[in-house]
């Protein structure tokens, strides 16, 4: 996709068109994810919500979108060898099932920090693990010696333009089930989620606005947003262990370009959004996939006057695998 701006013209790593055909490409393997409603929560944040399930799609999360596309996307040839990634949770299990799916091999190297549940979805769906240290240069080192060994091919978890095309999707379906929507609201890491949905959403109705959602104690998008570069912090300290990447260079000129704002909120608010996931909407989502619920109600979003006229908003529950280990234990005590 080429944007011109003045005598600039920046081209970006998807645009309408090949999300359109990644739409194409994964529509017999993915699950078009229902959409949910509650008055109690449109009464709570004074405008009406849409909750787009992604936390019901195959493997618990929008990542098999990204990945299927991705597979599906490779030549015979380029196949045959598997595909290797680095990746402490979602991904990793989307790509292991989507190469499940293809008859492919499937190398996952995970972090020794990674959640528990999200190792053994790895493991359900047939991926070779590598454990790593909880390193970024662990990770890159892992990977690359995996695709050196076998011949893997790559596929990031995000910064990838077959990844970001796949989750462009989800636009899609919103926007053709609700057309009055006038508000998207997107967890942000490593940017690829809303990446594709910017560039979809945006691409179909220019007037609607993005809006991120990220933790204070991993806020890179929010400084990256202010500076105008991209901003990465020395430590992360969130308990939405799926939002703890940097965004890449194919995706942060899409943040920067088409992302209105980034609304920040504490841990906290991200942990009462989850009960009320699931004690209204009857909904189990992990700590990364509340925190669109927690940036509405926020006071970040709520007394915010830019945002008085957003009225008709969709937030993205973007992933249902949550480690219910510490709740069984705290119950049987």
């Amino acid at each position: 996709m080429e944007v011109k701006k003045g005598n600039e013209t920046n081209q970006y790593a998807a645009d309408l068109s090949s999300i359109k055909e990644a739409r194409q490409r994964i529509k017999s393997v993915v699950h078009k994810t229902p959409v949910i409603s509650s008055e109690t929560l449109d009464l709570m944040a004074g405008r009406k919500l849409v909750f787009k399930c992604e936390c019901f799609q195959k493997g618990g999360a929008f990542k098999f979108r990204g990945a299927s596309n991705a597979i599906l996307s490779l030549e015979e040839q380029e196949a045959v060898k598997g595909v290797v990634t680095h990746s402490s949770g979602n991904h990793a299990a989307a790509l292991a099932l989507a190469a499940k799916m293809r008859g492919i091999p499937a190398y996952i190297v995970v972090p020794s920090n990674a959640p528990k549940c999200k190792v053994q979805n790895v493991i359900r769906y047939g991926g070779q693990i590598i454990i790593c240290e909880p390193t970024m240069e662990s990770r890159h080192g892992a990977a690359e010696k995996v695709q050196q060994d076998t011949g893997a091919v790559l596929i990031h978890p995000f910064n990838d333009s077959r990844i970001i095309s796949g989750q462009g999707t989800i636009s899609l379906e919103l926007l053709e089930e609700f057309p009055e929507i006038d508000t998207l609201i997107v967890p942000i890491s490593g940017g690829g989620l809303i990446s594709g949905m910017a560039i979809a959403a945006k691409s179909i109705k220019p007037s609607i606005r993005v809006l991120a959602a990220e933790p204070v104690g991993a806020n890179d998008a929010a400084l990256s947003k202010a500076s105008g570069a991209i901003v990465t912090l020395p430590q992360l300290n969130t308990i939405a262990d799926g939002l703890r990447a940097f965004l890449g260079d194919l995706t942060w000129p899409i943040v920067r370009d088409f992302v209105d704002d980034v609304i920040t909120v504490e841990d906290q608010e991200i942990i009462e959004a989850m009960r009320l996931c699931y004690e209204i909407l009857k909904v189990a989502v992990e700590p990364s996939g509340a925190i669109g619920l927690a940036a509405v109600l926020s006071d970040g979003f709520q007394k915010n006057p830019l945002w008085n006229d957003c009225k008709h908003v969709a937030i993205i529950l973007s992933g249902g695998n949550v480690d219910l280990n510490v709740l069984w234990e705290a119950l049987s005590k």
